[in-house]
């Protein structure tokens, strides 16, 4: 039995599951039948990543701070379980307090389902008025994206099955 180490927080049944999928060489197929690969999205670009940030944030979070740079990253590599950055800094100009935000993406996403990249773009912006992860933050997660717990899981999956080499 190999070590899950994306599904540490799930329950033991659920990661039972999981490893006899892997056992059987089937969480590649049951993947793909969740995320056909012909759906695969067309935000390629940091300019396509920009624009589908600020149509989000302007469905749902019109009142939240501006969003001054998107990109994907790279060298954004899983560590921490992070796929995604949330960056404030704030600058002294003169008499003015001046605020920027940025968010990156992992680059992987641009070769994962768009629904995935969506949950880590929703986290991201959910941290805009949320800094910590507590209750109000994955209310607010949910409030975006209302399948965000099970996509949240289904992009460990496809970390899992990644690592795993399949």
């Amino acid at each position: 039995m190999t070590t899950l180490k994306y599904l540490g927080g799930y329950s033991s049944s659920l990661q039972q599951q999981v490893q006899q999928l892997i056992d059987s060489k089937r969480l590649g197929t049951w993947l793909e039948q969740r995320y056909p690969a012909q759906a695969q999205h067309l935000i390629q670009t940091d300019a396509a990543l920009y624009d589908y940030v600020q149509r989000i944030k302007q469905q749902f979070m019109r009142s939240a701070d501006p969003i001054s740079k998107v990109f994907y990253d790279t060298r954004m590599h899983v560590i921490g379980n992070a796929l995604g950055q949330h960056q404030f800094v704030s600058r002294v100009q003169g008499s003015k307090l001046k605020r920027k935000n940025a968010i990156k993406v992992s680059a992987i996403f641009k070769t994962l389902p768009e629904p995935l990249l969506r949950m880590v773009v929703v986290h991201e912006l959910a941290h805009l008025r949320e800094k910590e992860h507590n209750k109000s933050f994955y209310q607010l997660c949910q409030h975006m994206e209302p399948d965000y717990h099970q996509l949240e899981l289904d992009l460990r999956l496809f970390l899992t099955l990644r690592e795993q080499g399949d």
